[in-house]
């Protein structure tokens, strides 16, 4: 379990959109994030990210509960932005999701330049003539 305390019975996911800043819309999450409830926030980053805006803020300032494909969304979000030229900025992450981000490795991912996710994937490796 990935929260701040124990946490039995899944609280729905709530989410509000601010597209107020065409350059950075904001998508505020609140309760669990989890299995049963992700889907909802990851279609609504797809939505927003298909109109390639500068940035996408995700707020997590009410966030309870995060499980792995939380965890997921998070790297999804951050995966398609780098696709469409969109920064990921996360703001009002609550102590136990940075833990989980630092232990996880997901802080570094998001804190890459933009466009540097796509360099590792986007050039084959490449080996001089006459060296196997």
């Amino acid at each position: 379990m990935l929260s701040h305390g124990s946490h039995p019975e899944t609280t729905p996911l709530s989410m509000t959109v601010d597209r107020s800043d065409p350059e950075a819309p904001l998508i505020r999450v609140g309760g669990d994030l989890a299995y049963t409830t992700a889907a909802p926030l990851r279609a609504e980053i797809d939505r927003t990210l298909a109109a390639a805006p500068p940035a996408l803020v995700l707020d997590f300032g009410d966030l309870l509960f995060i499980d792995s494909t939380g965890l997921g969304v998070i790297v999804h979000a951050w995966r398609e932005g780098q696709q469409a030229g969109t920064a990921l900025r996360l703001r009002g992450v609550p102590r136990f999701l940075a833990t989980i981000l630092d232990m996880t490795g997901v802080t570094g991912l998001l804190d890459r330049p933009l466009g540097d996710g796509l360099t590792a994937r986007a050039a084959p490796t490449e080996r001089p003539a006459g060296t196997a």
